[in-house]
């Protein structure tokens, strides 16, 4: 079982000070920040997914995260020296696709086949997924011959012809990368039927697309479904599902890889569970910079609160913490200074049971990642960039031995 971390140029600066919040004034950041795979080592996952839209963006969306020199730099160096890959302590495979969620609301993709193939063949990627239109409905009573498929049938048909003529272009063209079909769908019978079509074109590795919003269920009955039809050597990979619970199950279903940001995202995204552990999750520690919080900002520029009064409860907030994680002070005394400050940015939640048990339990101090043995409980604080995307990066690490513990071994050639 594989798993790729699906790229969106997500670094930390090795030179930032968490004490004076400082930076090297001489970095430069595609050359001195590192990626998840420089800085855990071993990599938790096998591979990357790079999008096109991420790099390119679309002609209707704004959704590209690369700047013009950094295309400049991908195309010209390709995948593997851009990224890295071979720098690090272990072989790493690239995929690439199209980012249907980006164009999701268009009629029609906005990448011919021709400039997709030409996309992964130039960046030296080792998979490259055809062209595709999200289906995001799940209504397993209808028909594609009932009017309410209408709109599903042609996005269907739309990722079908797409994956014929992207099976052939990379036929005629001898690609260097492993073409994926994709099948989207609104049913397990939809899904399987799609399956019998990329099959025929001559698919043996089929990425299952559309199902991030189904329950596990939902994607066990498609996956039953698509077992009735599936040859024996078809191989198939989910495209944003990160179960882990299940993933021994959808392995025993033909799944062979997947790809997901949730350990990543639910660093900075989630309301609660922003820190893994390897059997539980904790709420991160949340103290914002008093000029980057909207909420606090508004009540300054009210007269609420002083700004000089704001700045020293978050002051005081870090100190305790940091005095906390020396074992200089008890959690009574991070906690009061935690929800001094948090009254004054944020009112309205009360975070104290939720901090209490975050600290009572200090799991970045038990934690093995290099982050966490490296800045402490810095990992564990709410609060900007670079300790967001270290407590992201350490996800991916806890992930990664979750993943391994599930499938009862180490996957990781």
């Amino acid at each position: 079982m594989k798993f790729f971390f699906p790229d969106s140029q997500d670094q930390v600066d090795p030179t930032f000070d968490f004490q004076t919040e400082e930076r090297d004034p001489f970095r430069v950041r595609q050359r001195d920040d590192l990626y998840a795979h420089e800085v855990l080592k071993p990599p938790p996952f096998n591979g990357l997914l790079v999008s096109k839209a991420i790099v390119d963006g679309t002609a209707g969306s704004s959704t590209g995260k690369y700047t013009l020199p950094q295309r400049h730099r991908l195309y010209r160096q390709g995948a593997r020296e851009f990224f890295r890959l071979d720098h690090g302590s272990a072989p790493l495979k690239i995929m690439g696709d199209c980012g249907a969620f980006s164009y999701v609301g268009e009629e029609y993709p906005p990448y011919t086949v021709e400039e997709v193939v030409s996309f992964y063949e130039g960046c030296g990627f080792d998979y490259g997924i055809s062209v595709d239109h999200v289906i995001f409905q799940y209504e397993p009573k209808v028909l594609r011959t009932d009017e309410a498929a209408k709109e599903w049938v042609r996005r269907q048909q739309i990722t079908l012809d797409l994956a014929a003529e992207f099976w052939q272009r990379c036929s005629a063209s001898d690609v260097h990368f492993t073409p994926l079909g994709v099948t989207q769908g609104w049913s397990p019978e939809s899904y399987a039927y799609a399956v019998v079509e990329l099959q025929r074109i001559g698919y043996r590795r089929i990425a299952v697309g559309g199902m991030v919003p189904l329950k596990t269920k939902e994607i066990l009955a498609c996956l039953r479904a698509i077992d009735d039809v599936r040859a024996p050597d078809t191989q198939l990979h989910l495209l944003g599902i990160s179960r882990v619970d299940e993933i021994p199950t959808f392995a025993g279903h033909g799944v062979t890889s997947f790809d997901s940001t949730s350990p990543f995202r639910q660093a900075f995204k989630d309301d609660r569970d922003n820190y893994y552990a390897l059997d539980r999750t904790y709420v991160a520690l949340r103290v914002p910079q008093v000029d980057g919080n909207a909420k606090l900002k508004a009540r300054i520029r009210s007269g609420e609160i002083s700004q000089g009064r704001a700045m020293q409860l978050e002051r005081a907030a870090l100190a305790r913490l940091r005095e906390f994680d020396r074992g200089e002070i008890a959690v009574e005394a991070a906690l009061e200074a935690l929800d001094a400050y948090s009254a004054v940015w944020d009112g309205k939640a009360n975070r104290s049971s939720q901090y209490r048990d975050t600290l009572e339990n200090r799991p970045w101090q038990a934690c093995d990642c290099s982050i966490c043995k490296k800045v402490g409980i810095e990992t564990i604080i709410f609060r900007g960039a670079e300790r967001n995307k270290r407590r992201g990066f350490h996800n991916l690490h806890v992930f990664g031995q979750r993943l391994r513990r599930h499938l009862g071994d180490d996957d990781r050639d």
